[in-house]
């Protein structure tokens, strides 16, 4: 039990470490000062469909790393079955139709915890990027 615990320990930090990345990157580009054509309702409209692409790149490499995990360890038989394992298992459905073995059943609630976490952030991101939007919006308006 103790191993497993380090495990999956190892696969929280990877995919924290890619989130972290990739906020970094979303920050990096999306934050930045805007000008007053770039606020207009369009430009916010085309910022935010390509934030949500981003995130959804983001988790699905997350996604990934699990299910890199999976069948790396023999846990899944195939590379479709522990992606599909993995994506539904991070999303919280966990149709139940694909199981792991026993010996590694502990790691599905481990993921879907972290998944839930690793979307709360991305929901507290796009959170940030529309009050900055908001905020650009409001001081370009008083001036």
């Amino acid at each position: 039990m103790i191993p497993l615990l380090f495990i999956g320990a190892a696969l929280v930090a990877a995919t924290v470490v890619i989130h972290l990345a990739g906020f970094a990157l979303i920050l990096q580009t999306f934050l930045k000062p805007r000008n007053a054509m770039q606020l207009s309702p369009w430009p916010i409209a085309w910022i935010l469909v390509r934030v949500t692409w981003f995130l959804l790149l983001l988790h699905a490499a997350e996604i990934c790393v699990w299910a890199l995990f999976y069948l790396w360890w023999g846990c899944l038989p195939d590379g479709e079955t522990a992606f599909y394992f993995s994506g539904t298992t991070y999303a919280t459905i966990g149709y139940g139709d694909v199981v792991l073995p026993v010996r590694w059943r502990m790691l599905g609630p481990v993921e879907g915890l972290t998944g839930i976490l690793m979307c709360g952030l991305s929901t507290g991101l796009f959170v940030a990027v529309l009050s900055r939007i908001f905020t650009l919006r409001s001081r370009h308006k008083r001036t």
